[in-house]
């Protein structure tokens, strides 16, 4: 699977910014939000490889929807507001299309992302149903850059 580098690091800048500001990089203690998944897809508890909620879905705007208020009640707090990151998580914008994408994705929020120990990002499936984390996914697709 192939993965951009801008999706990967930390800008130089983001480092910068966070440490002088006295900003951690590791999670803190966030509650995760409820989200209300009425009228997509019920997925089941067997998580799927690919995002069932991509631009063949015919309820793709509502997926769209739900997932925008999921991902700035969940996500934005550290991915940044419209999926713009500050540079101290990953720009999920630059997450490559398709299942590529979802591979990557899915095994993010499934284990989330642990480093000496910190909590950088937390194990999202525990939280958010599978249709509302794919909603998240459908979302950031239309977010989408190779810039």
């Amino acid at each position: 699977m192939s993965i951009n580098k801008k999706l990967l690091g930390l800008t130089a800048a983001g480092m910068l910014t966070a440490a002088m500001s006295g900003q951690t990089l590791a999670h803190g203690d966030v509650t995760p939000q409820n989200v209300d998944i009425a009228g997509l897809a019920p997925l089941g508890e067997e998580w799927l490889d690919e995002n069932p909620y991509n631009a063949d879905y015919e309820n793709r705007d509502l997926a769209v929807k739900i997932g925008t208020s999921a991902y700035t009640q969940n996500c934005a707090r550290c991915h940044g507001l419209d999926a713009i990151s500050g540079g101290i998580a990953p720009d999920l914008r630059y997450l490559e299309p398709g299942i590529e994408g979802d591979e990557w994705y899915k095994y993010r929020v499934v284990n989330g992302a642990v480093r000496d120990g910190r909590v950088y990002m937390p194990k999202m499936a525990e939280h958010l149903s599978q249709e509302a984390l794919w909603a998240i996914r459908a979302y950031l697709e239309t977010r989408a850059t190779d810039e």
